[in-house]
């Protein structure tokens, strides 16, 4: 039998940021942000410019990661939209897909994904055949599995430099856990 840890013992990253992880920031920076997101989740689409913004404000130092664990039973269209964000990866646009579905996130059936391939100019031919025979499926289910691994019951959940943030979702806070975590990467 495992040991139960602490009630007071942060919920630590379990499973290991890898190439096939979805990246937005240096690779090497010394703070990880990992979000496990769903396309339908309200609050996902609410945190996504909060966090790209401190990427951005932080370029030398902070790295965002997002992996897809979509809540099916009460989002239908996450999944699908989940492979769509894959397959435009595969094509090298999958933060552009990331953001166009989060944008139009209540317009995420098979026809507004091809038509947000269309306005990211990819290859059609290859989207369609790659969505068909769902190409990116197990992907997402790795995801997924990785979340569950980590202990993820909801979207959206942050672990930052591997260790769960559950605190306010405001700029500022996330702010502060980051350069806390950067300070403490550098001791």
């Amino acid at each position: 039998m495992a040991p139960v840890p602490h009630p007071n013992t942060p919920a630590l990253q379990r499973t290991p940021i890898t190439a096939e992880d979805r990246i937005l920031g240096p690779k090497q920076a010394l703070a990880t942000l990992l979000e496990y997101g769903d396309f339908e989740c309200p609050h996902c689409a609410a945190a996504r410019p909060v966090l790209e913004s401190l990427v951005v404000e932080n370029l030398d130092t902070l790295r965002l990661v997002y992996r897809h664990f979509p809540i099916t039973s009460i989002h239908p269209h996450a999944q699908m939209a989940a492979e769509a964000a894959e397959a435009s990866g595969a094509q090298g646009k999958f933060w552009e897909m990331h953001d166009l579905i989060f944008t139009h996130q209540d317009r995420l059936e098979a026809a507004d994904l091809r038509r947000y391939a269309t306005a990211i100019d990819l290859n059609l031919v290859r989207f369609d055949r790659e969505m068909a025979v769902h190409t990116h499926l197990p992907a997402v289910r790795d995801d997924f599995r990785r979340g569950l691994e980590d202990g993820v019951n909801g979207t959206p959940t942050f672990f930052v430099n591997r260790l769960r943030y559950d605190g306010p979702r405001d700029r500022g806070s996330i702010l502060a856990e980051i350069v806390a975590q950067v300070a403490a990467a550098r001791v």
